[in-house]
């Protein structure tokens, strides 16, 4: 999005289109184009509103309905914190007993959205001058209890505020396509944000994959999965950081939270060869090394391998790994594979592999997929050996027993 885009957007006309578009494919956009070109509005005009409502679309998988009067940059949708985990942390502020945040870096303001969802005041800054004016947009209905400003966050004035957020740019600049850097280029520079933190209580978000060896020696690593994706990591400092935390695991799995706590690093479970029960562990719990933790609870030790999967012949499941009842291990041959699935009737098949070096889509080509059932395989080392255990997911059931799939309906 350029200034004349959003000069042209930002006009009760713009506004009004944006909201009368539904465009959800490539083939919708070309069409909109065309009629909205012949009706004689200007170039600037359906490009930027023709493409916000495709980003709109989009947004709904981060926003839910409040996307439906939100603006956004490409870069900026794709970097801003879905909504439900801007509300979990913004609660931790208020928790605390903080009143008025300063969120530096806002982006379109999705973090800023939940801090002034739950009555917190925000100051909220961003450097580039056209993000900037939509996130003031999309945080209007707030009005004076969220407050914007074009700007750098080093250079903010930060009296009168109890706490800071931040969310350095890990992407060069730009609205659309951008691409990642180094920590040592992130913007504002992560030794001005770890300062502050030791200087004001401070959230800092960083992607889950931040080199461990570079976090402060103080304060709590939160590491978060959302539906089992590992989205980010967040560093909190001061009262935002709970007393005897130093590493934590948040999993969220649709309207269902759970959080593995620890004051460090947790020993791993001793390993074992491959029992009734596979587990994988979640990616957060992974980043935040606390499987050893998971694995106790389930009287499980590693599989040996060192692929951080764990293994044991209880049924038992925990909301911070995923459970597979194990049918059978095949050598890892696709002539092997394919004979099994096809005695089974298998003819859908999740394919997951770690410690293997295999695309599990080229791999799906070589087999045979048929008849009603399913299954995963599960492509992995057991000690030295390369190997396809194929198995069945179990669903959580009461009290963390494992229950059997549900039939379809």
């Amino acid at each position: 999005m350029d200034h004349a885009e959003l000069s042209a957007l930002l006009t009760p006309e713009g506004l009004r289109l944006v909201d009368s578009l539904r465009i959800s494919s490539t083939t919708d956009a070309a069409t909109a184009v065309s009629r909205l070109r012949r009706e004689g509005l200007s170039p600037d005009l359906v490009s930027a509103a023709v493409g916000q409502a495709r980003l709109r679309e989009r947004a709904r998988a981060k926003f839910g309905p409040f996307a439906d009067r939100m603006l956004f940059t490409r870069a900026g949708l794709e970097q801003a914190t879905r909504l439900a985990v801007a509300a979990r942390h913004a609660g931790r502020f208020r928790d605390a007993g903080i009143t008025r945040v300063a969120d530096l870096g806002c982006g379109i303001g999705g973090d800023a959205l939940g801090f002034a969802g739950i009555g917190l005041e925000v100051l909220a800054v961003d450097a580039d001058e056209i993000t900037a004016a939509l996130a003031a947009y999309n945080l209007a209905p707030f009005g004076s209890s969220a407050q914007v400003r074009h700007g750098r966050a080093e250079d903010t004035d930060l009296a009168g505020v109890d706490a800071a957020w931040l969310d350095p740019a890990r992407r060069t600049s730009g609205h659309s396509e951008t691409r990642r850097v180094a920590a040592s280029d992130y913007t504002p520079a992560l030794d001005w944000a770890f300062d502050l933190a030791r200087r004001m209580p401070t959230g800092i978000k960083l992607g889950p994959a931040f080199d461990r060896e570079d976090l402060p020696a103080e304060g709590e690593a939160q590491w978060i999965s959302a539906d089992g994706s590992t989205i980010e990591l967040v560093v909190w400092s001061g009262v935002l950081a709970r007393a005897g935390v130093r590493r934590s695991a948040l999993v969220l799995r649709g309207d269902r939270a759970a959080e593995l706590t620890a004051p460090e690093d947790t020993a791993d479970a001793e390993p074992r060869e491959l029992g009734a029960y596979l587990h994988e562990p979640d990616g957060a719990v992974i980043r935040a090394r606390l499987i050893g933790d998971v694995a106790r609870s389930l009287d499980a030790g590693m599989l040996v391998g060192g692929t951080a999967y764990m293994t044991s012949d209880a049924g038992r499941t925990s909301p911070f790994a995923t459970t597979f009842r194990v049918r059978e291990v095949l050598p890892l041959k696709p002539r092997d594979i394919d004979a099994a699935v096809k005695r089974a009737g298998i003819g859908i098949l999740e394919i997951k592999k770690r410690g293997v070096d295999i695309d599990p889509a080229q791999f799906r080509k070589k087999l045979r997929l048929s008849g009603n059932a399913s299954a995963t395989l599960v492509l992995t080392r057991i000690g030295d050996r390369r190997v396809a255990v194929l198995a069945d997911r179990v669903e959580d059931g009461p009290d963390g027993a494992g229950q059997p799939p549900s039939s379809p309906a």
